[in-house]
Parts: C-alpha cells; sequence; structure tokens
C-alpha cells in the first residue's frame, strides 16, 4: 500500500530536459520541448492546459506508454527513458494504474469481474468487491456496464486502476465525458483515494477550476512548463464551480 508523502523520500518523478517530438522536418511536431519537473510523492497533481500543450504527452511517457526523444525521466530511482519495452511492462504492472477519459470496460463482465481483470496480473492486489467499496459501488458490483451510469463507469475504472495498489495513478481527462455534478463526485473519489490510500495522482485536465483541489498546478503551454504553483488550501470537489 503506498503511504502518505515523505518529503525526504526520493521525488516521485524527476525529469531533465525532457523532449519529444513526432514526425521529421517540416512536417514534425515538437510535443514537449525540454520539459524540467521535479514531483514529491503523495500528491494530487493537476496538469492543466489546452488540447496540444503536451500535458498528455508527458503522462504517457512518465506511464511508461511512450518514450521520449530525448532527456532523461526518472521514477524514484528508476530511469525510465532507459529501459527496454518488457522492463517498462514490469514498470506498469507494479506500479502504475491509468484512468482515461472512456471507461474502457468489457461489457459483458460485471464491475466486479472488471476489477478483477487487473487484480489477476497484479502482485500486490486489493480484494476487487473493497476497491469498490472505497468508490462507493459496493452495492453495485453485480451490475454489468450498461447498467450503470456514465459516472458509475468511471467510479468502476478507478476501482479497476486502484485495485493493483498503484504507488501512482494517471488520470487523463476523466471528468471529460461528465456533466458537473458527476464529475464532482468522480473527482472527490479521486481526492479520497489520495488522502486516504497516499496515492500519488496525476490529472491531466483542460478544466481550470479543477486545479483549485490539486495540492500542485502545473500550467503547460506549446510543450513547455509555463509555470507551477502549490496551493496553500485546497477547494474539495464539492466546493468547485465549473
Amino acid at each position: 500500500m503506498p503511504q502518505h508523502a515523505d518529503r525526504t523520500a526520493l521525488p516521485a518523478f524527476r525529469t531533465e530536459g525532457l523532449t519529444k517530438t513526432y514526425g521529421t522536418g517540416a512536417a514534425a511536431v515538437h510535443a514537449l520541448r525540454g520539459v524540467d519537473l521535479d514531483l514529491p510523492a503523495g500528491e494530487l497533481v493537476v496538469l492543466l492546459g489546452p488540447s496540444g500543450s503536451g500535458k498528455s504527452t508527458l503522462l504517457n511517457i512518465l506511464g511508461g506508454l511512450d518514450r521520449a526523444s530525448s532527456g532523461v525521466a526518472h521514477f524514484r530511482d528508476l530511469e525510465l527513458t532507459a529501459m527496454s519495452d518488457r522492463a517498462l511492462t514490469r514498470y506498469r504492472r507494479a506500479h502504475i494504474g491509468f484512468v482515461f477519459q472512456f471507461y474502457n470496460l468489457m461489457p459483458s463482465l460485471t464491475a466486479e469481474e472488471n476489477v478483477e481483470l487487473v487484480t489477476e496480473i497484479s502482485e500486490t492486489p486489493m480484494d476487487p468487491a473493497h476497491a469498490l467499496d472505497l468508490v462507493g459501488l459496493g452495492s453495485r458490483r453485480h451490475h454489468f456496464p450498461a447498467q450503470l451510469s456514465g459516472g458509475e463507469q468511471q467510479r468502476v475504472a478507478i476501482a479497476r486502476a486502484i485495485a493493483k495498489q498503484p504507488d501512482v495513478l494517471f488520470c487523463d481527462e476523466p471528468t471529460g465525458a461528465l456533466d458537473s455534478a458527476t464529475g464532482r463526485a468522480v473527482l472527490s473519489v479521486l481526492r479520497d483515494v489520495n488522502d486516504r490510500l497516499g496515492t500519488t495522482i496525476l490529472m491531466v485536465t483542460h478544466a481550470a477550476a479543477t486545479a483549485a483541489m490539486a495540492h500542485r498546478v502545473i500550467h503547460f503551454a506549446d510543450g513547455a512548463i509555463r509555470d507551477t504553483e502549490l496551493n496553500a488550501s485546497r477547494l474539495s470537489p464539492e466546493e468547485i464551480e465549473w
């Protein structure tokens, strides 16, 4: 189980001069332009910026789903940018959970069975029923995705991600397909995961209001970090105005 942040420990992530370029020549797209980053463990971090600013690209590299073109990225004392594909697979399996805008649930499986898919390949799995209890869906564990609302399906996706007890949870536009009330409910679950389990959470969004619930807000523009701010006080998701 992840522990709450120890500020004397190694940072969760550290990058130096991280770049990512797609294509070559005149058609090249520079998704990241020399990103330097130092993130303590245990924080809820919001990566804020318009579409195409580089935030999802950074998330994918830190999550081991994509490779940088140059620069260095570390998770704790692991150098991600030097890992083989097999080592990155082990890294994702052991340390990382993902929540995306679209829930990617198996329609023929119940909520509990969807969560079980991840626990079967986890080294230290949480009981699927307990994971669903943590996101407030213990009573819905035998329901199929078609019997659940969009917000409930997203909470199943969060339960599936946390059931492997990851050190880090990456969330890419987790409320992008939800209305404001349902989105607040999902954000409340994420904050609870951070508070109760100590899981480091990196959340990509273009919704500026969600920044108020974060420990740290990283503003992206044109493939680079424009600025970083720390919230002296944080709003609860229920207090956020969309």
